[in-house]
């Protein structure tokens, strides 16, 4: 299914690192939660499989055994195969040699009516991020600590 740019939400992608090759289908739960729920599609799919020597191997979901996607497997119809082999070799560099990493493109659905909205204001998105999940624990993880900190101070 092709999207309409006027109703097209936010395009995400992340790369996930496993160390060594195995993965089991315990994450595709999640991911398919939020399929169904119709807050996310699921774009494009693929797995990279570096070797200790440094050389990779991709692989789609058709590559791959059940066990290793879950349920996953199902929404490989709906792939719509948006990385370039540029793309995919530009991410295989940032994973480490002996592992292998999922990559995983997804339209955020949820953000398709916003984004019509901006679009049809005459609004066009400038500048987008994301800060990093491990960054905002860190922070917090300090001020916990800032805080038990200065309560043993007050203490005194």
């Amino acid at each position: 299914m092709v999207a309409s740019p006027d109703v097209l939400g936010s395009v995400d992608w992340i790369v996930v690192e496993f160390p060594g090759s195995k993965f089991n289908g315990e994450v595709a739960p999640a991911i398919l939660d939020l399929v169904d729920k119709g807050l996310v599609r699921v774009l494009d799919l693929l797995i990279i499989k570096k070797d200790d020597e440094g050389e990779f191997e991709v692989f789609e979901a058709t590559d791959l055994e059940d066990t290793e996607l879950g349920e996953l497997r199902r929404h490989e119809a709906d792939l719509a195969m948006v990385l370039s082999e540029q793309d995919i070799t530009d991410l295989a560099v940032t994973i480490e040699r002996g592992s292998s990493a999922a990559v995983l493109v997804w339209e955020n659905l949820w953000a398709a009516p916003v984004g019509a909205a901006i679009r049809h204001a005459g609004g066009q998105l400038v500048a987008s991020g994301r800060i990093p999940t491990q960054a905002i624990l860190a922070v917090m993880e300090a001020d916990l600590e800032s805080e038990s900190a200065e309560q043993l101070t007050e203490g005194d």
